[in-house]
């Protein structure tokens, strides 16, 4: 069902008997945020500036890698970055904080990938104003929540969109119809629309180029998920067959980067938040396997010699960056400016 929902999605639009559930789909949340803008339902407004990554389709677009690169940048300009996120697919949405050392299970696989690869203050919460208030606690200058674009309770001063350069939007409509979560006319809302890739999806010809982007997702050395070893580059994998794992929104993204490098692959998709275990990862054979890095942090507690993941980092141009920054460094000091005013 998953699969075919996606081919759907993804396909030129046509009558499909699921629009009429769309549409509806796509009232409740416009009626949703018409009660917020009008004050009736009530936005919190955290005690630090808020920037929130999210994205208007289902399933992967990039968040993680730009959550990253931001955290990054802003580290650098000497301020004390916190990181909130939802924690998908864990047993309870109360609030808790994410060490390196976290279970997945516990936090979520992204939001330990996130506190990994950051080393910045992580904490997860169902209620992201909750969440952004323990991050405050903590100590941080700033808030970037890694998703959350629908969660409209958190005030946020910042919002920047990611969309798949390959899939845009796919055939336009809201689910169950589409990939939408809001129809299209919510990025006139986002400060900033980054495309992940070339746009070469219809959907994305009509994009605000003063609002727009491009991104690009590098893939670095390989590197063992059981932590031995040193790393490998790509490279070293040509010439031999290796198994390619992805349980994420878009695998064939992940797949796209591998034979870019010039790798031969058995591709191997899951669904997004697969809770991987060996019998999953036993071919019956003994070639490399290469998985995503939210993948391995949910494969360690079983991995042997055959297992490597890939980390991406995301890339800008020079001046998509400086647009990018200064944007989010326009909002950021304009809310830090009010607050010691006030």
């Amino acid at each position: 069902m998953r699969q075919r929902l996606t081919e759907l999605w993804y396909a030129p639009a046509r009558f499909s008997w699921l629009a009429p559930v769309g549409w509806l789909y796509a009232a409740v949340t416009r009626t949703r945020r018409a009660l917020y803008a009008a004050g009736v339902s009530r936005t919190l407004r955290a005690q630090r500036p808020v920037i929130v990554v999210g994205n208007l389709t289902v399933g992967g677009t990039g968040k993680t890698p730009l959550t990253l690169w931001l955290a990054g940048v802003l580290r650098t300009r000497g301020l004390k970055v916190g990181i909130l996120s939802r924690g998908y697919g864990r047993g309870d949405g109360r609030v808790r904080a994410v060490s390196a050392e976290s279970d997945w299970r516990a936090v979520g696989d992204e939001p330990l990938l996130l506190a990994r690869r950051s080393g910045c203050p992580t904490v997860v919460a169902r209620d992201r104003a909750a969440g952004a208030a323990a991050l405050i606690r903590l100590g941080v200058d700033v808030v970037v929540a890694d998703d959350g674009l629908q969660h409209l309770r958190l005030g946020r001063e910042c919002e920047i969109v990611v969309v798949d350069g390959a899939r845009g939007f796919g055939n336009g409509r809201v689910l169950p119809a589409g990939p939408l979560r809001e129809s299209l006319a919510r990025l006139a809302h986002a400060d900033l629309i980054v495309v992940n890739g070339e746009a070469e999806h219809p959907s994305l010809s009509a994009l605000p180029p003063e609002r727009t982007l491009t991104m690009r997702l590098v893939p670095g050395n390989a590197l063992r998920v059981d932590g031995q070893g040193g790393a490998r580059t790509l490279g070293e994998f040509r010439g031999q067959r290796v198994h390619a794992v992805a349980g994420i929104g878009n695998p064939t993204r992940f797949f796209r980067a591998l034979r870019a490098q010039g790798l031969e692959l058995l591709e191997h998709p899951f669904p997004d938040h697969h809770p991987f275990s060996a019998p999953d990862l036993a071919f019956g054979d003994d070639a490399a396997v290469l998985m995503t890095e939210k993948d391995a942090v949910k494969c360690a507690g079983f991995a042997d010699a055959r297992l490597w993941y890939v980390p991406v980092t995301a890339r800008f141009s020079d001046a998509d960056a400086q647009r990018l920054l200064g944007r989010v460094l326009t909002t950021t000091d304009s809310r830090t400016a009010a607050r010691s005013h006030d």
